[in-house]
């Protein structure tokens, strides 16, 4: 058995183990683990040792229970969907296109319809098989539109859309400065998914928020979503019934120039981070963020809320596993 399979199988005894005593579980709903950095690779070189296999054991240590791997293009949903398959019960995968590249499309080599294909057959496959528990990244990105214009992202935003509607699977949205189209979109599509999905990343407004919540959506927090003070008043004013929690590793770390900050003076230590160069077994890198850093998002949305940290876990873990699943059934 490989060192990450023997990692993932012994994920249940660790799990439970670890909840005795601190009672405190996490979902990572937003995981990029199909980056590079976490096998030690930085900008096509190899910085250090692939580290994989520390980065899941920390999570496991932190109290992660639970990591949705997303998948952003074809490529990385297929990388996302053999995590899963390599570490059964702690990675799940979501399956789609990410709005910043939707323009894969138009260049596919079989053109737009066959690309629709293969990601609407990955999507139903690997459901069946226990793997895939959401449809995304897919949204709207008008923030980055040199990447994909405008009416690529819509065009294809819908074709997803009404391919999320036919496998039915929750979504995993993403949207940036395109609140008016991407709400339109939605409303007509999420009558038709049960569980409806999440916007994950979240750094709206309030009254964004809001709407997404009318829309029955739960809303994704990181370190990106508790940067500024007005993301601050965001997370103050989510319900809890439609908050969950996430790193978007390797990006979106907290750091002490965020307004978050603030909210972590009692919040546990994170395990000790380095320089790539200076990278040792067992620590993490400076600037990659992980799973193991959940509990700092807990702990700032319970401060933000003036609340328990138990009670945002709680909340945020009962959100995750019933709308994702995630091989777990609400007690």
């Amino acid at each position: 058995m490989s060192q990450n399979a023997a990692a993932s199988a012994s994920a249940p005894a660790q799990a439970s183990e670890r909840n005795s005593s601190q009672k405190l579980k996490y979902v990572d709903i937003g995981i990029n683990l199909g980056d590079p950095v976490f096998r030690g690779k930085y900008h096509g070189k190899q910085s250090h040792q692939d580290d994989f296999a520390d980065v899941l054991q920390r999570a496991l240590d932190a109290g992660c229970e639970k990591l949705m791997v997303t998948g952003s293009d074809l490529k990385e949903s297929k990388h996302a969907v053999e995590l899963a398959k390599q570490h059964p019960g702690l990675c799940y995968a979501t399956v789609g296109v990410h709005p910043c590249s939707a323009k894969h499309f138009e260049s596919y080599r079989d053109g737009p319809a066959a690309l629709l294909t293969a990601i609407g057959d990955l999507a139903r496959t690997s459901k069946a098989a226990g793997r895939t528990v959401a449809f995304g990244e897919i949204g709207l990105d008008y923030d980055r539109l040199f990447l994909t214009p405008k009416d690529q992202q819509v065009k294809y935003f819908e074709a997803q859309l009404d391919l999320a509607v036919e496998i039915q699977l929750p979504l995993f949205l993403h949207s940036r400065a395109a609140s008016e189209d991407f709400e339109r979109l939605l409303a007509v599509k999420l009558p038709q998914l049960p569980k409806k999905g999440l916007v994950h990343s979240f750094t709206g407004t309030v009254e964004e928020m809001k709407r997404m919540v009318d829309l029955g959506l739960d809303v994704g927090v990181n370190g990106c979503s508790m940067k500024t003070e007005e993301n601050i008043e965001v997370v103050r004013q989510i319900p809890l019934e439609h908050l969950q929690i996430e790193t978007d590793g390797p990006w979106c770390e907290m750091r002490p120039s965020h307004a978050s900050a603030k909210f972590l003076v009692d919040a546990p230590p994170l395990p000790k981070a380095v320089k790539k160069e200076k990278w040792t077994q067992g620590v993490m890198i400076k600037g990659r963020n992980e799973p193991a850093t959940i509990p700092h998002v807990a702990y700032a949305i319970a401060k933000i809320k003036d609340i328990s940290v138990e009670e945002v876990c709680e909340a945020a873990w009962r959100n995750s596993i019933k709308m994702f699943g995630l091989g777990e059934k609400i007690e």
